[in-house]
């Protein structure tokens, strides 16, 4: 079995960090852009592997804004401090995933340049939370705080 390969992002002043672990190639991964005025006004690019995991870290959790909009079923990570988007979490029967914003990763461009774009506006609140626990990447460790 091949190892999982590691994409690491962050936010400017390295408060939040995202280690993406996925057995698929960068360009083998299917980038999405979501249409809603969040995601565009943040210009975001989504990864997911429902396959991989991923790990996030809030270095000083005071610096941590959890915005919710919407249906208010994810946590969109935000620095605090910086203001850069990490990407978005949900629990859902007790197990978290997300969804990651490549344009924090070291380098975004081996995802790909242009992404598919989605308008998620007409599903309720239980589609959303099946699609994103069909799709997102389960979520194997969130800490808060440093070392």
């Amino acid at each position: 079995m091949t190892e999982p390969l590691a994409f690491t992002g962050r936010c400017h002043c390295g408060n939040l960090e995202a280690r993406f672990e996925s057995r698929r190639r960068p360009e083998e991964h299917f980038v999405r852009r979501c249409a809603c005025s969040f995601c565009r006004r943040h210009g975001a690019r989504y990864v997911s592997d429902p396959e991989g995991g991923v790990r996030i870290r809030a270095r000083d959790p005071a610096k941590l804004r959890r915005y919710r909009f919407g249906h208010k079923t994810a946590d969109f990570l935000v620095c605090g401090h910086c203001g850069v988007f990490l990407g978005a979490v949900m629990t859902k029967d007790g197990a978290s995933s997300a969804v990651i914003n490549i344009n924090t990763f070291e380098a975004p461009e081996a995802f790909g340049t242009e992404p598919a774009s989605f308008d998620y506006d007409a599903e309720d609140e239980g589609e959303r939370l099946a699609r994103r626990a069909a799709r997102w990447t389960p979520v194997v460790a969130f800490i808060e705080g440093s070392d």
